[in-house]
């Protein structure tokens, strides 16, 4: 938790906006990694 802080502390003071979004999508696609390797990777499948 205390590593989102951070970042986040750095995003606003040094005005580094731009990495915002690419952070979420490199989040989003951990989290389509990750649930491509369980049961819910058939979901998954279907929406692409």
């Amino acid at each position: 938790m205390e590593l989102i802080k951070d970042l986040y502390q750095f995003i606003k003071d040094r005005k580094k906006y731009w990495l915002a979004p690419l952070i979420i999508a490199l989040l989003i696609a951990g989290i389509l990694i990750i649930a491509g390797g369980s049961g819910a990777g058939a979901f998954i499948y279907s929406i692409f």
